[in-house]
């Protein structure tokens, strides 16, 4: 599996590219940043967000795209800007059919390094183990758009099973009527 992960953002979008299958050793096949100048429009500086994503999907042709979560954060145009740049990434995959999975940060912490209280050096550093890398990604974006692409990967089988025993579960099946409810049988006809 082939997963194009996204750390969004306005100013510093993290965007990283991962090949492989849970259990088995993974692969990279690119990490970087798309930048925005903070003096231009936000339509201006989402239009950067998406044709850097576009190039992305281009290069690598992937399966699937993970991005993270946005979640309340006290600075309101903070998570503004995260939430916009999260939309572009959801919209391009989403032109291209691609399925999209949305991953939280705690989620990806828990899934790279064991505990979903990891600070970013820790990230890094299991990031850098995980595909045998000489160093950290930088910035620290890049290093956790690599994290959300081997989070999905490592979750995707399980995720998968879970929503087809949903899926199984939730088919609407004929309603049964208890037989006491039930009219009765006729007789009629019927050789005794």
């Amino acid at each position: 599996m082939r997963v194009l992960g996204v750390d969004p953002g306005l100013t510093r979008c993290g965007i990283g590219v991962v090949d492989g299958v849970a259990g088995r050793p993974l692969r990279m096949l690119g990490v970087g940043v798309i930048r925005t100048p903070a003096d231009a429009g936000i339509g201006d500086r989402l239009v950067i967000v998406e044709r850097g994503i576009e190039e992305w999907l281009d290069a690598h042709r992937p399966e699937c795209v993970a991005v993270e979560r946005v979640f309340s954060q006290h600075n309101v145009r903070t998570v503004m800007g995260t939430a916009q740049a999260s939309a572009v990434a959801m919209l391009c995959a989403a032109r291209r059919g691609l399925p999209v999975a949305l991953h939280t940060p705690s989620e990806v912490k828990a899934a790279v390094t064991g505990s979903g209280r990891a600070e970013k050096a820790q990230v890094g550093a299991m990031v850098t183990r995980l595909l045998r890398l000489d160093a950290p990604p930088k910035p620290a974006d890049a290093a956790d758009a690599l994290a959300l692409a081997i989070c999905h990967i490592w979750r995707a089988p399980a995720t998968n099973r879970l929503q087809q025993a949903v899926a199984a579960h939730s088919t609407p099946h004929a309603p049964r009527t208890p037989r006491a409810l039930r009219s009765p049988r006729s007789t009629e006809g019927r050789i005794t």
